[in-house]
């Protein structure tokens, strides 16, 4: 996810100082990585630095001196240019759990442990483990997105998370069917 991107969506609206940024982020992506303050004030030094924003004034209002920040129309036509960007399907495959289910064919392959009285890692059951882990925060996310009151980002951003997360478990679930196979084919060679 573009954070420069997102904070001049979020400035789209009109101007916003970054502690009002901050917190529209978390709030209308709710299952993103909240974003760090100073990434954020970071971000819009740069969006300012690259003609993308201008500071439009500070004001305390009661509180702290606060920097207010407005698109630019450079950042305007920046913003609808990205949104129309058509997004590459990603082409490699960098997940931890297909590294994880691997390795461990690998590793029982070899006869290495780490402990070596201990059992050595075992790609079933690490699936049966993983596939449990990613029910439980399916389950989280659909008591989530039905909860009363629900706003429209928080129902968006779990089914995003629920579609990836029922991928994985169908991928793991084919993979639990194969382990028997991959494990041959790396014992021949």
């Amino acid at each position: 996810m573009s954070t420069r991107h997102v904070l001049l969506g979020l400035l789209a609206a009109g101007p916003r100082h970054g502690y009002e940024m901050k917190r529209q982020h978390d709030a209308r992506f709710p299952q993103a990585r909240p974003l760090a303050y100073g990434q954020v004030y970071t971000t819009l030094q740069r969006l300012v630095r690259d003609g993308l924003a201008e500071v439009e004034g500070t004001g305390s209002e009661g509180g702290p001196e606060r920097t207010l920040y407005r698109t630019t129309d450079s950042g305007s036509r920046e913003l609808v240019r990205w949104s129309e960007e058509i997004t590459a399907p990603a082409p490699f495959v960098t997940n931890e759990i297909f590294a994880k289910v691997v390795v461990s064919i690998l590793v029982a392959a070899a006869g290495t442990r780490a402990d070596p009285d201990g059992p050595g890692p075992d790609a079933t059951s690490y699936l049966r483990a993983q596939r449990a882990a990613h029910m439980e925060r399916m389950r989280e996310l659909t008591a989530l997105k039905t909860m009363p009151g629900a706003d429209l980002s928080t129902v968006l951003s779990a089914d995003y998370a629920l579609a990836h997360l029922d991928a994985d478990v169908r991928w793991m679930n084919t993979t639990s069917a194969r382990i028997d196979t991959l494990t041959a084919e790396v014992n021949a060679t």
